[in-house]
C-alpha cells in the first residue's frame, strides 16, 4: 500500500510536464527542418523537394505502418528494374525503399515500445524454411571457402545477402499487415501495379512509339541498349522470364478474386487478359510453360478443375494479340542446329563455365562459391550468369541449399493447399497466388533460379506473408479470434534474390 499511493501520485505529476517537453520537441524539430530546407533550397530545388518528399512519406508510415507494405509490392514491379546507382547510390530503388521503411519501422518499434510487453514470437514452417534456404546460400558456402582458403571476393558477399533481403521484405509485409482489408489493399496493389507492366510489355513488343525510348531512360540493363531492341517484353522489370513471372502470379490473384468476391468483374477478366497476353509478350518458352503450370495450379487451388475448358479461348487471344514475339521466338528454330541460338549459348555456358568447377573433388557438396556469375568480356553485359536453376542450388550452396528448397517447396505446398480450400477471407486469395508461384517456380527453375529474380522472388515472398495473415490477425469487425473462425480444424494458415550491391542482371540477379 504504501509503494503503490506514491507511485499513483506521482504519475499525473510526470504526464502533465510532458506536453511541454512534447511542444518543445517539436518546436526544436520543425526549427531544424526549416533551416535544412532553406539550405536546400538555396543548393536545388530538386533536393529540397526530395527531403519534403521524404519527411512526408516518413510521417504517413509511421502513423500507417501498412503504408509501407503497399508501396513495396505496388512499385517494386515499377522500379526493380533500374540499375543500382542510377537514382540512388549502390541500390535499386525499390531496395533503397525497403531499407528506408526497415529503419523507419524498427525506430517506431523502440520508442512505442513498453517495457514489460510479452513478446510471443510465432514461427511457421515456412519461415523456418526459407531461413534455412538463407542461411544455406550464404554463411555455410562462405564458411566452406574459408576453410578451403578461397578468396572471397565483394560479388560472393553480395550474393549472400540476397535470400536475406527477401526475408527482409518477407518481414516488412508480415509484421505491417494486421486485417483482411489491408490484405485485400496489398492484393490490389499488386494487381494494379501487375496491369501497368503488363501494358508496358505488350506495347514494347508491338514496337509501339516511344516505348521503347521511355525504356531507355533507366530500364536498360546495364546500359545495354541492344537488349531492348529485341521483341521482348522485358517492362519495367529489365527482365522478359521476371517479367512473366509476376504476371503469371498476378492472374492467380486476378481470378481468385473474382472466384471470391464476384464483383469488379469487368476490371478483373480485363486484367487477366492483360497478363495472359503480356506472358507471351516476354518472348520466353519456359514462361509460356510457367503459364500452362500457372493455370492448372489456379484450377487445383480453387478446387474447380473445370475451369480449365476457358484456358484455350486466354491462349488464342494471347497468341494473336503478342504475335510479334512468337513469331520472333518461332523464327529460332530455323538455324542450322535447328534449335534456337538462346539454347546453344545456354548449354555451351553451363558446360564451360560452371558444371566443370561444381563437379571437381567434393565442390557439390557445400557449393562452389555463392557468386553466381563469371566475367566474360565477350558479352554484352560483361557476365555471363547461370540460367539453370537446380545448378544455381548447388553451386551456390550445395547440397544443403538444394535439400533446403525441397523442404521449402514441401511445406509450403501442403500448407498453402490446405489455406486456399476455402476462399473465406482474403489471405485464402494470397495463398491460391503464393501456391501458383512456388509451382510455377518448381517447374521454371529446369531453365532459370526463378527463386531469386528481382520483381519474382519479391512477389512470392510477400504473397506467403499475406497468406500468413488469417491466423490471429485482428479482423476489421472484430476481435482477432473471429478471424478464420470458418477454418477447417486441423488446417495450418501459415503462411529468393538478387545481391544487395554489385551483382546483377542474369543468374540468381535477373
Amino acid at each position: 500500500m504504501t509503494v503503490t499511493f506514491p507511485n499513483t501520485v506521482a504519475g499525473p505529476v510526470r504526464r502533465a510536464g510532458r506536453p511541454r517537453l512534447d511542444l518543445l520537441g517539436l518546436a526544436l524539430a520543425g526549427l531544424c527542418l526549416a533551416v535544412l530546407l532553406g539550405a536546400l533550397l538555396a543548393v536545388s530545388v530538386l533536393y529540397a523537394l526530395a527531403l519534403v518528399a521524404v519527411i512526408g512519406l516518413s510521417v504517413l508510415v509511421w502513423q500507417k505502418p501498412v503504408t509501407a507494405a503497399y508501396l513495396i509490392i505496388g512499385l517494386t514491379p515499377l522500379v526493380a528494374g533500374i540499375d543500382r546507382g542510377r537514382i540512388v547510390p549502390v541500390l535499386r530503388p525499390n531496395e533503397a525503399l525497403a531499407v528506408f521503411f526497415a529503419g523507419l519501422l524498427t525506430l517506431r518499434y523502440f520508442v512505442q515500445y513498453r517495457p514489460g510487453t510479452p513478446l510471443r514470437p510465432y514461427i511457421t514452417r515456412i519461415e523456418l524454411a526459407l531461413v534455412s534456404i538463407a542461411v544455406s546460400s550464404s554463411i555455410l558456402p562462405l564458411a566452406w571457402m574459408f576453410l578451403q582458403g578461397k578468396e572471397i571476393i565483394a560479388d560472393d558477399i553480395s550474393y549472400a545477402l540476397v535470400l536475406w533481403k527477401f526475408l527482409g521484405v518477407y518481414g516488412l509485409v508480415r509484421f505491417t499487415v494486421k486485417t483482411q482489408r489491408q490484405v485485400r489493399n496489398c492484393l490490389a496493389a499488386s494487381i494494379g501495379s501487375a496491369v501497368i507492366l503488363g501494358t508496358i510489355a505488350i506495347l514494347q513488343t508491338l514496337d509501339v512509339p516511344g516505348i521503347r525510348p521511355f525504356l531507355l531512360t533507366f530500364w536498360a540493363p546495364f546500359g545495354y541498349e541492344e537488349q531492348l531492341a529485341i521483341p521482348r517484353g522485358s517492362s519495367t522489370l529489365s527482365l522478359p522470364a521476371a517479367t512473366a513471372d509476376v504476371l503469371i502470379f498476378n492472374l492467380a490473384l486476378a481470378i481468385a478474386m473474382l472466384w471470391k468476391s464476384r464483383k469488379q468483374i469487368a476490371l478483373l477478366v480485363g486484367a487477366s487478359l492483360v497478363f495472359v497476353i503480356g506472358t507471351f509478350a516476354a518472348g520466353e518458352f519456359s514462361s509460356v510453360m510457367g503459364l500452362v503450370v500457372g493455370v492448372i495450379c489456379i484450377a487445383m487451388a480453387l478446387r474447380r478443375l473445370d475451369l480449365l475448358r476457358y484456358a484455350p479461348i486466354g491462349l488464342g487471344i494471347a497468341i494473336i494479340a503478342a504475335w510479334p514475339a512468337v513469331t520472333h521466338r518461332l523464327e529460332g528454330f530455323q538455324s542450322a542446329q535447328g534449335l534456337p541460338n538462346s539454347w546453344i549459348v545456354r548449354w555451351y555456358n553451363l558446360s564451360m563455365y560452371f558444371w566443370p568447377d561444381l563437379f571437381s573433388g567434393s565442390n557439390v557438396l557445400f557449393g562452389v562459391r555463392p557468386s553466381a556469375r563469371v566475367v566474360v568480356l565477350s558479352q554484352g553485359t560483361g557476365y555471363v550468369w547461370i540460367e539453370s536453376g537446380y545448378t544455381w542450388l548447388l553451386w551456390g550452396g550445395g547440397i544443403p541449399l538444394f535439400a533446403a528448397f525441397v523442404w521449402f517447396v514441401r511445406v509450403s505446398l501442403k500448407d498453402l493447399w490446405a489455406r486456399c480450400k476455402d476462399l473465406t477471407d482474403w489471405s485464402a486469395v494470397a495463398a491460391v497466388g503464393a501456391f501458383t508461384a512456388v509451382m510455377v517456380i518448381v517447374a521454371l527453375m529446369n531453365f532459370d533460379p526463378h527463386l531469386t529474380y528481382r520483381g519474382t522472388a519479391d512477389l512470392l515472398f510477400a504473397l506467403l506473408a499475406l497468406a500468413a495473415v488469417g491466423k490471429g490477425a485482428a479482423t476489421d469487425k472484430g476481435p482477432p479470434d473471429k478471424i478464420g473462425s470458418q477454418q477447417r480444424p486441423g488446417t495450418v494458415e501459415e503462411g529468393q534474390g538478387e545481391p544487395i550491391m554489385g551483382a546483377d542482371d542474369r543468374g540468381v540477379d535477373r
